[in-house]
Formats: C-alpha cells, sequence, structure tokens
C-alpha cells in the first residue's frame, strides 16, 4: 500500500466518524424533540381532565433518564482510541 492510498484510506476512516458523530447528534436532538413534545401533550391531557395527582411525572422522569443517557453517549462519552486498545492488550497479558 502506498503512502497515498493509506492517506486515502484515513480520510475515509476520519469523514466516516465525523459523519457518525454528526448523525449521532441529529439524532439526540430528535429525540429531545420528541420528549418536549409527547411530555407536552402529557400534561395537556393531565391539566384538561382535572389535574388532581401529576402523573406525567413519572413518565418525564423515566423518559428523562434515558435521555439523559442518551446525551451523555453523544456529548461526553470519547471515541476507542488506539492507545485504550494498546492499554487493554496490556493488561491481558
Amino acid at each position: 500500500m502506498s503512502v497515498n492510498q493509506a492517506h486515502e484510506e484515513e480520510s475515509v476512516t476520519d469523514r466516516e466518524a465525523a459523519r457518525r458523530r454528526v448523525q449521532a447528534r441529529r439524532d439526540f436532538m430528535s429525540h429531545l424533540v420528541a420528549y418536549v413534545v409527547v411530555n407536552a401533550f402529557l400534561v395537556a391531557v393531565w391539566a384538561l381532565t382535572g389535574g388532581g395527582y401529576f402523573w406525567p411525572a413519572w413518565i418525564m422522569g423515566a423518559w428523562g433518564a434515558g435521555l439523559v443517557l442518551h446525551a451523555w453517549d453523544v456529548y461526553l462519552r470519547r471515541p476507542v482510541t488506539d492507545a485504550d486498545i494498546d492499554a487493554e492488550l496490556h493488561r491481558r497479558r
């Protein structure tokens, strides 16, 4: 493999990784919009049916926990690096 081919392959890999990161952020934003719209609807149903015990909180809390985990995965979790793989191989020896 020539140096030019290696650079081209690395560029494609970098481009694909960047595409996945952009798609992950877009997917998270879709998840966030769905959370807001659906929960606003549930709160409206709660209010229109007389209020009382605020049952939408259960859905908001459970779904919100999933949303926080999704945000962590998209924005805070770092990708696996060659150094991580090398460290894992070193631990197994």
